[in-house]
């Protein structure tokens, strides 16, 4: 589908306006999006605008690294949204021309439904030009990271006052599949950082230095989401040593439990043997006492350790 916005001379806007309609005098600059194009649709790019053939492929390749490429007449940018139940990566593609912006995308793009329904809404942003249009794109496709950020830290924080009871195998799981979409999410924050770095330093786009304030908060917002990811991730590095060390723990004290076991019943099973052998001439089994004499020693061994392994701190090892 194409949509196609234009801010007359006299500051109206007229809406479904025709392909070639759009270098009417009297428009003073437009805006057309590609929604979800079908094929015959994105054809228009090259046979409709002439646009360079490489800026063309582009937005038919999917997954290309956000940037801004430069032009004769226009610049063209790419742009990576956020899907919020994939985590993946859906891109959003802007031609900028002196007096309009292309938007070309294949997947519904929230960001690019505000901006358009702002634009309709809000007069007073008419005067501000195609420069400032870019930005509000600009500014949903980031301010859509926010929400995702933030559940992934509210589950973060779950996860660090949940019951000690859960099972650590599952902690572990909850852990690394978070780790695992931070750093989905850090994919397509930090290049497009780079990008509005680009877009504040560039001496070829022709942005007002007033407007420049504009993609400078962007840019911001960008640097607070990494410092986030980066947070959130070496947070997830610290859980995942916690549990670590806490299994580890676990471990030794059950090695430690088995050993102390293990200690006390070799000289019993020791005795036992030496008894339990098949000889006729072992004076001790012919001995009326000498049944309750053999308990009894192996109760003393038994009590013996136990007493040893005690003041050894045993059996406090756990609770420290």
């Amino acid at each position: 589908m194409i949509r196609t916005l234009a801010l007359t001379n006299d500051d109206k806007l007229v809406k479904h306006i025709q392909l070639d309609q759009i270098h009417d005098p009297s428009i003073q600059y437009y805006w057309i999006d590609f929604n979800c194009p079908s094929e015959e649709e994105a054809l228009l790019l090259q046979s409709s605008f002439h646009f360079h053939p490489l800026a063309i492929e582009d937005c038919f390749h999917f997954l290309q690294r956000p940037k801004l490429d430069y032009y004769e007449g226009y610049s063209f940018f790419v742009l990576h949204s956020l899907n919020r139940q994939t985590l993946e990566a859906e891109e959003v593609d802007l031609f900028i021309g002196d007096n309009y912006m292309v938007t070309f995308h294949f997947h519904p793009s929230a960001a690019i439904d505000k901006v358009w329904e702002k634009l309709l809404h809000t007069p007073s942003i008419h005067e501000k030009g195609i420069s400032y249009l870019a930005y509000s794109v600009m500014d949903k496709v980031v301010d859509e990271y926010f929400p995702t950020v933030y559940q992934i830290e509210d589950e973060l924080n779950d996860i660090e006052n949940i019951d000690a009871k859960k099972s650590i195998s599952v902690l572990m799981e909850d852990v690394f599949k978070l780790r695992s979409d931070l750093l989905k999410i850090r994919r397509t924050i930090l290049p497009m950082r780079d990008l509005l770095y680009r877009v504040i330093n560039s001496e070829r786009l022709d942005v007002h230095p007033e407007q420049k304030r504009y993609f400078k908060d962007v840019y911001d917002h960008l640097l607070k989401l990494a410092d986030m990811i980066e947070s959130n991730r070496e947070m997830t590095s610290d859980m995942r040593d916690n549990y670590l060390s806490l299994n580890s723990n676990r471990m030794n004290s059950i090695m430690m439990t088995l050993t102390v076991i293990s200690s006390i019943f070799i000289p019993l099973t020791f005795i036992v043997g030496v008894y339990g052998m098949n000889f006729e001439n072992m004076p001790e089994l012919k001995w009326h006492y000498g049944y309750f004499f053999v308990l009894s020693f192996m109760g003393l061994i038994t009590l013996g350790l136990i007493l040893w392994f005690k003041r050894k701190g045993w059996f406090n090892a756990d609770k420290e």
